[in-house]
Formats: C-alpha cells, sequence, structure tokens
C-alpha cells in the first residue's frame, strides 16, 4: 500500500524539491502539490491524502490554520509541518501535528517522517482509527 501525500509550500523552488523526494520513494504516491493552501481542503477531501506536508508561513493560509482546517475533516490525514521559524511547537500540539520539519530540510528528514507514517501505520497505534 503506497501513502498517499501533499505537499504545499509557497516556495516553488522547495516544492520542486519536495516533488522530487516524493517521486523516488517507492511507497509513497504523490497526490499534488500546491503553492496556495486554499484549495487543500477540498483536495485531501476528494483524494483521501494520508498525509501532508506543508509550510507554516505563507501569504493566503497558514499551515497552522490549514492544519487546524484539515484535523476536522471525518478522515484527516498526518499534517507535518515546515519551517526555518522557531517557536511554533506549541501550534503544532494544539493542531495535533504528525511532525514537524526543520527548514532547510534534507531528503532524509522526509524520509523519516514517511517512515514513522509507515511504522505507526502497521502497528496500529491509532492513525486514522477511532479508540
Amino acid at each position: 500500500m503506497k501513502i498517499k501525500v501533499v505537499a504545499v509550500d509557497n516556495a516553488p523552488e522547495l516544492l520542486e524539491k519536495m516533488k522530487g523526494i516524493f517521486r523516488n520513494m517507492e511507497q509513497v504516491e504523490l497526490l499534488g502539490c500546491f503553492e496556495e493552501a486554499v484549495a487543500v481542503v477540498d483536495f485531501v477531501k476528494e483524494n483521501s491524502a494520508d498525509m501532508v506536508f506543508t509550510d507554516i508561513v505563507m501569504p493566503d493560509i497558514s499551515g497552522i490554520s490549514l492544519g487546524s482546517a484539515l484535523q476536522r475533516l471525518p478522515n484527516p490525514p498526518a499534517i507535518v509541518l515546515m519551517s526555518s521559524i522557531p517557536g511554533f511547537s506549541l501550534e503544532a500540539w494544539k493542531i495535533q501535528a504528525f511532525g514537524f520539519i526543520e527548514k532547510p530540510y534534507t531528503r532524509m528528514d522526509v524520509v523519516r517522517m514517511v517512515e514513522k507514517y509507515r511504522k505507526e501505520l502497521i502497528s496500529g497505534m491509532g492513525i486514522g482509527q477511532d479508540c
């Protein structure tokens, strides 16, 4: 089973970097990439994404606001926040983010986050499941 991911970042060069990372991961299906967050919630709802990797600081909607909206979906994806600005840990906790990646990130940072998700899925630790 492939993990379906969506990437959101207003910086085109970083979005291209994410595309390259995901395209080289056999266990990942890249559903979509967005430079603006406004269409992401509807896209995720329609396409059943497992994970959303999103920048936090964006001009239209912040990654925190996007994550909060995604958490209200019937089957919310795991949200991975990304930023070069420190101090978002409380906000990440409030929206129950799955993880945080500090920018500039490496391929291994992204791979580790996907592997963490995959391991939790396999072990049945509750991702996407009701208690």
